[in-house]
């Protein structure tokens, strides 16, 4: 069954490219493989709520998409396990959202940094005709962005100790100064739209963080390197200062997801949402509601 339509959907973005006219000297099969390719979803997951960050990003940049949403909530916190169990879901998700039981994806975002770090390029290997698209800290950006070249990098111990984010760091050596901090617990504040604790673990990351402000020696930058943290990002912004900059991941991955589609949707009508837990799904529609505003059902997922 295809999900409501998300309240107040943003239109087609100006000067957004449409899907280019089907060939009339097109062969019939390219014809049908190209229409089944636009009308069939885009798939995301994370661990839990923190993709729905990244989902509205998506949506706003692709708002005739239909999208599947899994939040993969009754296995986490991801930033927390090893590697071999992040892949083993990771995977495990894919070919659920690959079929057979409705129509496959046309193109996987993995919204979880953990998840990106552990597990992308293996499915990229084992899924070699899907676009995937991966989210990592957004450091490049924040480079662009700085003046005093020191940068605060908060995200979860998986992602800071994983060789995919260590080769990104490496690779802007001398660019910048980057002070990560590991911010346990924070995602899972999050989940359970714990307040008290979100702003008590907020204080605690940015003051073992370091000085924040716009004069030399001082971070002016933050990047949110989970994708939870975004939902706490008037927190952190009271606490380091309307000067600093915050920068989240959730832009450039609905830039690249565009780039990265084989055809995009045609229909003039808002796409469609279809959320799946494998947790409790009480809290996914509760998160997406308090976080986006959107109220959806959900549907119970067993992986």
């Amino acid at each position: 069954m295809r999900a409501a339509p998300v309240p107040t959907s943003p239109a087609r973005p100006s000067g957004a490219s449409a899907s280019p006219p089907v060939s009339s000297r097109a062969s019939p099969s390219r014809v049908a493989d190209r229409s089944e390719s636009v009308k069939r979803p885009i798939g995301v997951f994370d661990s839990g709520v923190g993709g729905l960050s990244i989902l509205r990003a998506l949506r706003a940049e692709l708002p005739l998409e239909d999208f599947i949403y899994v939040a993969d909530s009754g296995f986490a916190p991801y930033g927390e396990r090893d590697d071999a169990f992040v892949i083993e879901r990771a995977q495990r998700i894919t070919r659920h959202l690959l079929g057979p039981n409705h129509l496959p994806i046309k193109t996987l975002v993995v919204a979880c940094n953990t998840a990106t770090a552990a597990a992308i390029a293996l499915l990229r290997q084992g899924f070699p005709t899907l676009p995937i698209v991966g989210v990592e800290p957004a450091l490049k950006p924040a480079v662009a962005v700085t003046h005093t070249r020191r940068i605060g990098v908060l995200a979860t111990r998986g992602t800071l100790a994983s060789q995919k984010f260590k080769a990104l760091l490496s690779s802007l050596a001398g660019q910048a100064e980057f002070v990560c901090t590991p911010c346990d617990g924070l995602a899972d504040a999050i989940e359970r739209h714990d307040t008290a604790q979100i702003e008590a673990l907020c204080a605690q990351y940015i003051r073992a963080t370091g000085q924040f402000g716009i004069q030399n020696g001082e971070i002016d930058t933050l990047v949110l390197g989970c994708t939870h943290y975004p939902f706490a990002g008037d927190v952190f912004q009271s606490l380091v200062g309307p000067d600093v900059h915050l920068i989240d991941n959730g832009e450039p991955v609905a830039r690249q997801t565009r780039r990265v589609l084989p055809h995009l949707a045609a229909d003039a009508n808002a796409g469609q949402v279809t959320l799946c837990a494998t947790g409790d799904k009480t809290a996914l529609a509760h998160a997406c509601e308090h976080w986006l505003g959107w109220q959806l059902p959900v549907q119970s997922l067993t992986l």
